[in-house]
């Protein structure tokens, strides 16, 4: 679960906001990583100051270097310009959903209606080359679901995903993009894009200026995952980016629906293998509707919550060499569990806990979904 630290949700001053900013732009610093080096050293400040020890530690040969504040103040002064608001994990404006998964964006930069994020969600997607059916049984679902009182959260791309927004503009939509918010994708939703700006809010966790690459797109599923407390797949061929999303959606403890479809049409097969596998069959609104709501009356399931395996950090004394050598030595190109490793190490948690973040900082290992981690490939071979 993601992390804040100590003392709760809490708005933050314009200089903590820019190392915020700093900390999650420099080098080998992903979202779980961010949030562990929070509820190490307390805040982003004290945390900046620590990259370079840690990175040394974890086997880094070269200086390494951090974001510059000039990094922070052009991304919030480019944000201010254009109207939009940047939000940080641990404020109150961040989506609740959102912030309880493991890889919750350190920091969204959003425009629109930020009190949208106070309403539960459901996410639609689907297939960019949708047929005319699927488009009006997606426009159908948003429509009745934002009528119910949820807000509904797709990726703005073509097909499914723009259906549902377009339907759900009067009620409440939000769009997620892969790029920054200057940079949306496909441009012709730019419109779109607008339109839901100015009544719903449209969302990024890259700054201003980043193009959009492949590996963007599943990192934006797992915002759109992450932010609804049910996802609804209403066309998708047997791989497709919408089963990402549906699978994200079940390591996350949402609801995972699907719209059944033909057996003759190569876009139903994602969604009827995936109520064959256990999904929920979704063919009205009421369909979801229902199956969400009992979760809403349980906002608790997102509060944040200790990190047992963290540990303080006087909780046990810095791992020695051997010990690094040793929790390195358990890890290959195959992804394992923290708590294997832990297991096999013969040291305290928070000292396994330490040498991974080193090991991270240094780019020696890759983090994965459901608390694994592997060594990076250049030190696979080794």
């Amino acid at each position: 679960m993601a992390k804040i630290a100590a003392g709760g949700l809490r708005s933050l001053g314009e200089i903590e906001l820019i190392d915020t900013i700093r900390l999650i732009r420099s080098p080998n610093v992903g979202p779980v990583t961010f949030h562990k080096l929070i509820m190490r050293f307390g805040d982003a400040g004290a945390a900046l100051d620590a990259l370079p020890e840690l990175a040394q530690r974890g086997g880094l040969s070269k200086p390494f270097r951090i974001a510059g504040r000039d990094v922070g103040e052009r991304e919030l002064e480019k944000a201010n310009r254009a109207g939009c608001r940047l939000i940080a994990s641990c404020e109150p404006g961040y989506p609740p959903a959102l912030r309880a998964i493991d890889s919750a964006p350190p920091i969204i930069t959003i425009k629109g209606d930020a009190s949208l994020f106070a309403r539960p969600s459901a996410a639609i997607v689907g297939s960019r080359n949708a047929s005319i059916a699927g488009c009006k049984i997606a426009g159908m679902l948003a429509r009745g679901i934002g009528e119910a009182g949820f807000s509904v959260t797709s990726g703005l791309a073509r097909g499914i995903d723009a259906a549902a927004h377009e339907a759900s503009v009067p009620t409440g939509t939000i769009a997620v993009l892969a790029g920054g918010l200057d940079r949306p994708y496909p441009p012709q939703n730019i419109p779109l894009m607008n339109r839901i700006a100015e009544t719903g809010i449209v969302l990024s966790e890259t700054p201003f200026g980043h193009e959009p690459r492949a590996r963007d797109f599943p990192r934006r599923n797992r915002i759109i995952a992450g932010i609804s407390l049910g996802l609804v797949v209403v066309e998708a061929a047997k791989r497709s980016g919408s089963l990402i999303s549906a699978r994200l959606a079940g390591d996350y403890g949402r609801l995972v629906f699907a719209v059944p479809g033909s057996p003759l049409d190569p876009r139903a097969k994602g969604t009827n293998d995936l109520i064959r596998d256990g999904a929920i069959l979704a063919a009205e609104p009421g369909h979801v509707v229902s199956a969400i709501d009992p979760l809403v009356a349980v906002p608790e399931e997102f509060n944040f919550q200790a990190d047992d395996q963290l540990g303080e950090p006087a909780a046990a004394p810095p791992p020695a060499d051997a010990d690094r050598e040793r929790i390195a030595g358990l890890m290959g190109p195959t992804p394992i569990a923290i708590d294997d490793i832990i297991r096999h190490a013969g040291v305290a948690a928070s000292q396994v806990q330490m040498v991974l973040l080193e090991l991270d900082l240094a780019g020696r290992i890759e983090r994965h979904a459901g608390g694994m981690v592997s060594l990076a490939t250049p030190y696979s071979a080794n």
